[in-house]
């Protein structure tokens, strides 16, 4: 697990569709981590189709002009292959990775646990959101999430805030399934790391 203060080598990124509109057939632009101009929000989810990761990240969908005014680039990955996240992930306004081989969930030390399911505070988020999901199905605006799930469905969620410079501002690894920040505690912490720059010089 990475703690505030590691170092994150700089990469690129492909979304499975491209972020922002484009001409039609255009390929994705890959997204830079860390980002030279503002904080970058990366989230790790479970798999395409996940009900849980789908309540959550409505959530940021909602508020994600609010997330960019603060200067936050979302970037989320998923354990599915790109063909299976684009029937789940389109529309999103934000960067969307797939990472079927699981590489970057070992480099950033996110992992999988039958606690994700176990803990008795995941039951409430879980109930709710296979119920929000039901009804979004027969509605024609979600899809099920493939019956077989290569990298499993015990995966935990792992938020990582991360400055210009590469350095982990903040990080949070799940405890259970629906264990992540919440928005609120996004723009938080952005703002913090914010005030840091202003009297040190850089996030620390």
């Amino acid at each position: 697990m990475l703690e505030p203060g590691s170092v994150i080598p700089a990469r690129l990124l492909t979304p499975v569709t491209p972020v922002t509109p484009v001409a039609e057939g255009a390929a994705p632009v890959p997204v830079p981590v860390p980002d030279p101009e503002r904080l970058v929000h990366l989230q790790f989810r479970r798999f395409a189709g996940c009900p849980v990761c789908h309540l959550h990240l409505r959530s940021v969908v909602r508020r994600h002009a609010e997330i960019e005014a603060a200067g936050i680039r979302e970037v989320v990955l998923f354990h599915s292959s790109a063909e299976e996240l684009r029937t789940h992930t389109a529309g999103f306004p934000f960067a969307v990775v797939a990472d079927p081989r699981q590489r970057l969930y070992r480099e950033f030390g996110v992992e999988s646990s039958p606690r994700s399911l176990l803990d008795p505070r995941a039951w409430g988020p879980v109930l709710w959101a296979i119920v929000r999901s039901a009804v979004e199905v027969v509605r024609g605006r979600e899809r099920l999430p493939a019956p077989r799930q290569p990298a499993g469905r015990l995966g935990l969620p792992a938020d990582l805030l991360i400055g210009p410079d590469g350095r982990v501002v903040a990080a949070k690894y799940g405890e259970h399934v629906y264990d992540q920040w919440s928005v609120d505690e996004l723009l938080r912490l952005a703002s913090a790391a914010r005030n840091r720059v202003g009297t040190r010089g850089a996030p620390a």
